[in-house]
């Protein structure tokens, strides 16, 4: 691939399962790839085997359930870099021995939607028009609960796991909505059900569709052109296709709604 052609891609919880496929398959293409990991020796162990392949690397470590972490990361990325083409939302948690976080939210709503939401947010200035911001979403998608997102209310793991991708979902497209094609495309994707990953084997105890597939996806969400122009979009890669989320993440009152929840739960923090 010609160096005119490489672009500059950061992907969350790209230590291991899709994440880390997409980004060998990303690096192999020649892209400079920016890697994070919540477990320093981990990400240290990935970045040292993408480099032996001559592959431009670099690693990030934070702990995307707690905010301040959350914040910290973005401001280091920003130290480094002045622009990012690519910001892949991978980094996704199904169940945890202590669901609550420092922060007291569930794990789940922290890591799968506001974390990215926050680190989106934060890193605009970087990414421009022309960038792409990638939310790893699920076929799984329930209607969240506003007092289960601000930590007032406890689910099952498969209830808080299927609302926070909706949540997510639904804040792509919001995000892409008020943007009004001055800010880099909002695309969902979800990768495929039951892909072999580490949280696939958690919750179900089995091993797992091929996780290239994902991997695959992913790659053609963050640079082919059949996505340049599909800001707010919803792709669901079991269908192969575009299609319509939940009816919650088309409905703007909600998605409205659930902007402000969040908005809400990080200025509470200040």
């Amino acid at each position: 691939m010609k160096k005119t052609t490489q672009k500059t891609i950061l992907i969350t919880g790209s230590t291991d399962g899709i994440g880390l496929e997409t980004a060998k398959m990303l690096v192999s293409q020649g892209n400079y790839v920016l890697l994070h990991g919540r477990n320093p020796a981990k990400l240290e162990a990935v970045k040292s085997t993408l480099a032996e392949s001559d592959g431009r690397v670099e690693g990030y470590v934070a702990d995307l359930s707690l905010m301040a972490n959350v914040e910290a990361f973005a401001r280091s990325v920003a130290q480094k870099h002045t622009r990012l083409d690519v910001l892949i939302n991978n980094a996704g948690v199904y169940n945890a021995q202590d669901p609550t976080t420092q922060d007291e939210l569930d794990i789940r709503f922290a890591v799968n939607a506001i974390a990215p939401y926050l680190l989106t947010q934060q890193l605009l200035p970087l990414l421009g028009a022309s960038g792409r911001v990638i939310n790893l979403s699920s076929a799984a998608q329930s209607p969240v609960n506003l007092n289960a997102l601000i930590g007032r209310a406890s689910l099952s793991d498969g209830e808080a796991y299927a609302q926070s991708k909706l949540a997510l979902t639904m804040w792509s497209r919001r995000l892409a909505l008020s943007l009004k094609g001055k800010g880099p495309a909002m695309i969902a994707v979800n990768p495929g059900s039951l892909l072999g990953s580490k949280m696939v084997k958690q919750a179900f105890g089995i091993a797992g569709k091929d996780i290239r597939v994902g991997a695959e996806v992913l790659c053609r969400a963050a640079l082919s052109d059949e996505f340049s122009a599909a800001s707010g979009q919803y792709f669901d890669n079991d269908k192969g296709r575009f299609a319509s989320p939940h009816p919650d993440a088309l409905s703007l009152k909600k998605s409205e709604e659930l902007v402000r929840t969040i908005e809400a739960i990080l200025k509470k923090r200040e």
